[in-house]
């Protein structure tokens, strides 16, 4: 790896990037940097699949279970704790190993990426909009002056359609078209887990089998009595709101599991879309047998910039 560089592993959820992350950090050496919004918030660890402390094989991990359930993180601030967590691994010559599925803290952390600022009036305006329209019909509007932005987000996501509005409004324009091409803020080198649909998608089955085994719906419950549901970001994680209207009787146990597999398979999907479009990523097999010696093989080869 060149002296100061960074490895990020990206790709879909439940593709495998904890376990590849853990080998090479040990191999190279270096520390794992998580990317996941969700996995930062304590409590959170079973349904967002937060590695274990055995999972983690010695290795010491950042951005994990570093705010409470009810507080409201930007991705400003998400960026700004990340980067100093790559900057002291860095510091003492270790490797920050950043990985993640959300590409858009990944490219907060990584890309010379900045956010423009909020107007309070606005966002109150809008945030009453919300709650008399309701998300669908805000998001309608979205699709009418940023389609690239309402694209990214779903239509129920009420907070992230009233920023992107917000956005809009106060730049005078699409926040979207307004990104400048990517620029590495370090030198990184980028790996991407390439997997079959088929093979994602059982496995996705699979990882919310273990969860509901693993006592996803006792999490929940837990997060509850500590102001989940009224959470503005932790409360829409993935698998969260179904548990929770399988808490409050809405739903069937057997349908909550549903949902949340459903879910998680449209989540990967744009995952995939996000991380495809980046021609620095260089791709490697999920499944393949030689992956850690591949992953450091690239990383030895330098930088793509």
């Amino acid at each position: 790896m060149p002296e100061g560089g960074v490895l990020a592993i990206v790709g879909p959820t439940a593709s495998g990037k904890t376990a590849l992350a853990v080998d090479v950090a040990t191999r190279l050496p270096g520390e794992v940097v998580g990317t996941d919004s969700m996995q930062a918030y304590r409590g959170m660890d079973i349904g967002t699949a937060t590695p274990t402390q055995g999972e983690r094989g010695g290795v010491p991990h950042h951005m994990i279970d570093c705010w409470t359930v009810d507080q409201e993180v930007t991705v400003a601030e998400f960026q700004q704790r990340a980067r100093e967590c790559i900057d002291d691994i860095r510091r003492r010559g270790m490797t920050p190993v950043v990985t993640g599925g959300s590409g858009l803290y990944v490219s907060a952390v990584l890309d010379d990426l900045r956010f423009p600022g909020t107007d309070p009036d606005v966002r109150a305006r809008l945030e009453a909009e919300l709650e008399e329209m309701g998300p669908v019909e805000l998001h309608r509007r979205l699709t009418a002056v940023d389609p690239e932005a309402a694209a990214q987000i779903l239509p129920t996501n009420g907070r992230r359609i009233v920023r992107a509005l917000e956005v809009n409004e106060i730049t005078d324009g699409p926040f979207t078209a307004r990104l400048p091409a990517p620029v590495d803020v370090y030198r990184t080198v980028r790996i991407g887990l390439d997997i079959p649909r088929s093979d994602l998608d059982e496995r996705i089955a699979r990882r919310v089998d273990l969860m509901w085994e693993a006592g996803f719906v006792d999490e929940v419950r837990v997060l509850q009595q500590h102001g989940l549901a009224a959470a503005p970001t932790a409360a829409r994680a993935l698998g969260y709101p179904q548990v929770m209207a399988l808490l409050a009787g809405g739903i069937s146990e057997a349908e909550a599991r549903r949902q949340t597999v459903e879910a998680t398979r449209r989540f990967a999907r744009r995952q995939q879309r996000w991380f495809r479009r980046d021609s620095r990523i260089q791709w490697l097999a999920y499944d393949s047998p030689s992956l850690v010696e591949e992953a450091l093989t690239l990383c030895s080869d330098g930088t793509r910039t």
